[in-house]
């Protein structure tokens, strides 16, 4: 990701509603605060995120009940859902607990097999999808898995499959082998290539020289570092190479947050208009 310069390419991979999460994440999420939209905008021009861009983008997530409008006067604010929240404290946990390097799996697997017909590909299509948001791999037809235990109820009700779907949850045993499956299911290379990505972009001496300054820096950092590791199944580290990117990939995103933290919030203090709620 790149600002500034004739043949930019940032406006598109930007990602509007993705910089928007990390926004909500890091100045409305457990402050009991709404923001006023004006000042959303004045935020996201500093990324080249269009005020027409930025208005769409809050619409369209109070019309999915992320978002809830309060009006003072003439103006609107934006304050947090329900929904938003648990999105949001998600998002939260996998930036600041759960990381990005699974250091603590007790060797159990858990097991998602299904078999539907092609009148419900639809469906089957949607299951896959979340699934891999879940962290599980294909191992064989039909038959998928992720590191340790997963609560999968709140997907195969929403989907209306539970009746078409067997959950468990195993171990390995011989002659089947925990990195045979790790390889078997997932694409290790890929991941792999997804942080080393973030290094490139990240890890230098000056990132994103472009950037006006660090509240844009830091909204264009947690944004890349919490759709790496929403995509990162979380596999078991000591079935991974030694050289697995994603330990470097951390500590470069935790040491630019905490250098972004003080002087991004005192501009965010400078331009964001709040009211409590």
């Amino acid at each position: 990701m790149t600002l500034g310069g004739e043949d930019d390419q940032t406006a598109p991979s930007l990602r509007p509603q993705s910089l928007m999460f990390s926004f909500l994440g890091i100045y409305v999420l457990r402050r009991g605060v709404a923001v006023y939209s004006g000042s959303v905008i004045d935020v996201f021009a500093r990324l080249g995120v269009s005020e027409e861009a930025v208005r769409s983008t809050l619409a369209r997530m109070a019309k999915r009940n992320l978002l809830v409008r309060h009006r003072q006067g003439r103006k609107v604010y934006f304050g947090l859902t329900p929904h938003a929240v648990e999105v949001l404290e998600d998002g939260r946990r996998r930036v600041w607990e759960t990381g990005a390097v699974n250091r603590d799996w007790d060797g159990t697997w858990t097991l998602v097999g299904f078999s539907l017909p092609d009148s419900r590909r639809s469906a089957r299509h949607d299951l896959r999808s979340r699934l891999i948001w879940q962290g599980f791999g294909p191992l064989q037809s039909g038959l998928w898995i992720a590191p340790g235990a997963k609560d999968v109820t709140d997907v195969l009700v929403s989907l209306g499959l539970g009746e078409h779907v067997t959950v468990l949850t195993a171990r390995a045993f011989k002659p089947t082998e925990a990195a045979d499956l790790v390889r078997k299911a997932f694409d290790i290379e890929r991941i792999a290539g997804r942080y080393r990505a973030f290094l490139a972009q990240w890890d230098v001496p000056r990132p994103l020289p472009g950037a006006p300054d660090n509240l844009a820096r830091q909204l264009l950092l947690h944004t890349d570092w919490l759709q790496l590791v929403r995509q990162d199944p979380h596999l078991p580290a000591e079935h991974l190479p030694g050289d697995w990117p994603a330990i470097r990939a951390e500590q470069t995103f935790q040491s630019l947050a905490q250098a972004y933290d003080r002087p991004a919030a005192d501009l965010a203090t400078g331009v964001l208009d709040t009211v409590a709620i």
